[in-house]
């Protein structure tokens, strides 16, 4: 056989790339750059390995395009540096929810709505008659008192509609919640059902047919209850898929009124729905007493009936704008960074939401901002307006049958109304948490105006739980001390008002009392109320007292705080008499060096460290005097390291150095083993006391 013929091979075979030798001959430098030809042609570059772009000179400096222009005409105009600017888009990239995932809850809220309309109807019945309910499943709210009037059947709901922020494309991650409205029938409701909790009754009912049908459907793995932003009176039924998707979302169902079922003039916040001889078992009063307002079960009552123009009004103004949608976006993570969202009276994303909506009403926020600047212009609003002093409205309307915003402030602490002018989007907010939210938004302007390296870490990605934003922090436990203490304050009207819940209903006096006690030595003080755990749907729920500990956060000034003296009035002074009231035993006559007689507290603090205390005896003090809360009560967290500091004082000082002896001269060298030694006592120190804290550090 001869030769193949040229350009032929052989099949399967590999041709390496034939590299010519170069000539022994030449210099040295020549041979040098033939070998490393050599070596570049025969060694190809790894797979894997990312090589650097070769670019040739008219390439590396080109002019930019009119694409590139404007994106750092945009970067310089919507955000301090390129730096910021890829921080932020990240950060959106991380909590926004992926399209595949979008598409496998569209297909289990299809499933949801179809096995929700398909639940069998229930016959009319009296609402204190609930034999028809299946043993396994609990009313999810506290009957009490137990007998009202009405009737009740279920039937399957006239509407699903999916509400909240996963239509607006606003809910980030990870905990992804799909709110769903079940508009209930007429039929079912009567016309005073707006009275004496007869709505919240048939709702509960309503929710525990839908749970015991739902729970034996093999499409859910978790089937339980959970209370609506921390509402005892308003629980939710929440549904979880089964299998490996358990954890991608839950769906959260809320039955709520036909539109324009109940008169809203008689749900504004000066009138009664909660008859008190009913709530307290008694007869009714003749001698013509008038009833006292029930505003926030009024404004329980409007939430459900807003869901869906709430809904209409945030899609017109965020649908189009992806700008506000990342803005809120951004605003949630702010929230929930200091946990400014959690638990009862939260500020919601919701209500960042509805904030945004008013800005752009007002035009100080534009809809082609960026994410960045709209969380810039809420912060600088939040910092420089109060709402417990001037209230805002999203309502248009000039009818003079609406109520003023002066009839809502001396009903709630905060103030702002949605676009019907009767409903108080901030009516569960206590002065004390939109307090401490204008606190955190100064700080972050301050932040933000400083361009500091690490601002966006600060100011979005560093979590800022109330121990480490409060000098001294108070738990109040148990809870059920402070039903006695809504009786001594004798809070009848808010205990009604709120139906029962007597956390609530102290919450407001208790903080206030603190505040006057403290005085200047206080610069801001915050409350938190943990959210209450989702419960089975056999279980009873949750008691008030269940719902863990109250915790109270101290801000201090330093200027007076380790004043040992509060200064009253002069004893003559018709002032003198509220001194001695407030103050109790503790308030005495004193002569001063000016020969003035007054009224004064003085504190027991014979050390600097006692006198940074004197906070302690002033809670303790008036809680036990005004609420009747023991100081056994009150676990009082506040210069945890002043006996440590001490113990390493004690420790230096003994074996803290020693003399050594170099070349006949006496020279102080620091003992190592002691300093060490105080390391270890000062770490152990630090475990300590963030144990006491309830909170973990990791390193």
């Amino acid at each position: 056989m001869g030769p193949a013929p040229a350009g032929e091979q052989l099949c399967g075979a590999i041709v390496e790339p034939e590299v010519m030798e170069p000539a022994l001959g030449g210099t040295g430098k020549e041979r040098k750059k033939a070998f490393s030809r050599k070596r570049t042609l025969a060694e190809p570059p790894a797979k894997g390995l990312l090589q650097p772009v070769k670019l040739s000179r008219a390439e590396l400096y080109k002019e930019p395009t009119n694409e590139e222009l404007n994106h750092l005409r945009e970067t310089e105009i919507l955000f301090h540096s390129s730096l910021l600017r890829l921080q932020v888009e990240e950060l959106l990239k991380e909590v926004r929810l992926s399209e595949k995932k979008k598409d496998r809850i569209d297909a289990f809220l299809r499933e949801v709505n179809q096995r929700v309309v398909r639940v069998p109807s229930v016959p009319e019945t009296e609402l204190t008659d609930q034999a028809w309910l299946p043993t396994g499943v609990r009313v999810p709210l506290h009957q009490v008192p137990y007998a009202v009037k009405g009737c009740f059947r279920f039937l399957p709901p006239a509407q699903v509609t999916v509400v909240g922020s996963y239509l607006l494309g606003t809910c980030i991650r990870p905990d992804i919640n799909v709110d769903v409205a079940l508009t209930m029938p007429r039929e079912i409701l009567q016309d005073k059902d707006g009275l004496n909790q007869r709505y919240f009754r048939k709702r509960a009912l309503y929710l525990a047919h839908l749970a015991h049908h739902l729970a034996e459907d093999p499409l859910f793995g978790s089937v339980c209850f959970s209370y609506t932003n921390g509402c005892h009176l308003k629980p939710s039924l929440l549904l979880r898929p089964r299998g490996k998707d358990e954890r991608l979302v839950t769906v959260r169902l809320h039955p709520c009124p036909p539109p324009d079922f109940f008169r809203p003039c008689r749900l504004l916040p000066t009138k009664n729905n909660v008859r008190s001889a009913w709530y307290r078992g008694q007869s009714a009063a003749g001698d013509g007493s008038p009833e006292p307002p029930t505003p926030h079960y009024n404004t329980w009552v409007l939430q459900d009936t807003a869901l869906e123009s709430h809904l209409q009004l945030l899609s017109t103004m965020l649908g189009s704008a992806q700008g506000l949608k990342d803005g809120v976006a951004l605003l949630k993570v702010w929230l929930r960074q200091r946990e400014l969202d959690k638990g009862q009276g939260g500020f919601t994303g919701f209500l960042v939401s509805m904030l945004v909506v008013f800005l752009v009403s007002t035009r100080k926020i534009h809809t082609t901002m960026s994410g960045y600047q709209v969380l810039r212009s809420v912060l600088q609003f939040l910092a420089t307006t109060d709402l417990t002093v001037n209230g805002i409205s999203l309502c248009l309307s000039s009818d003079p049958s609406l109520p003023a915003l002066a009839d809502f402030h001396q009903a709630f602490s905060v103030v702002f109304l949605d676009s019907s002018g009767r409903l108080n989007l901030c009516a569960d907010v206590t002065a004390s948490t939109y307090h401490q939210v204008q606190y955190e938004a100064r700080l972050s302007m301050t932040l933000l105006d400083s361009r500091a390296d690490n601002g966006f870490h600060l100011l979005l990605m560093t979590p800022k739980p109330m121990i480490r934003a409060f000098d001294h922090v108070l738990h109040l436990h148990p809870l059920s001390r402070l039903q006695a203490a809504c009786h001594r304050l004798k809070l009848w009207p808010e205990l009604q008002d709120n139906g029962g819940d007597y956390v609530s209903a102290a919450l407001g006096p208790l903080t206030t009392l603190l505040e006057q006690g403290l005085g200047t030595r206080l610069n801001l003080l915050a409350h938190s109320r943990p959210p209450v755990p989702e419960w089975g749907i056999s279980q009873d729920p949750p008691k008030h007292k269940d719902s863990g500990t109250l915790t109270l956060g101290l801000l201090l000034r330093p200027e007076g705080l380790t004043s040992i003296l509060e200064l009253g009035p002069e004893a003559d002074q018709p002032e003198a008499a509220k001194f001695r009231q407030f103050w109790g035993f503790r308030s005495e006559l004193r002569r001063f060096q000016d020969g003035a007689i007054r009224e004064a507290v003085v504190w027991e603090a014979a050390s600097m460290s006692q006198k940074r205390l004197i906070p302690h005896q002033v809670v303790t003090h008036l809680l036990a005097l005004h609420t009747d809360i023991p100081e056994t009560c009150v676990h009082y967290v506040g210069g945890p390291l002043d006996a440590l500091i001490q113990g390493l004082k004690e420790a230096s000082s003994t074996k803290g150095r020693m003399v050594m002896s170099r070349g006949g001269e006496l020279v102080m060298v620091p003992n190592v083993e002691a300093i060490l030694e105080d390391f270890a006592v000062l770490g152990e120190g630090l475990v300590q006391t963030v144990e006491a804290r309830s909170e973990r550090w990791t390193v």
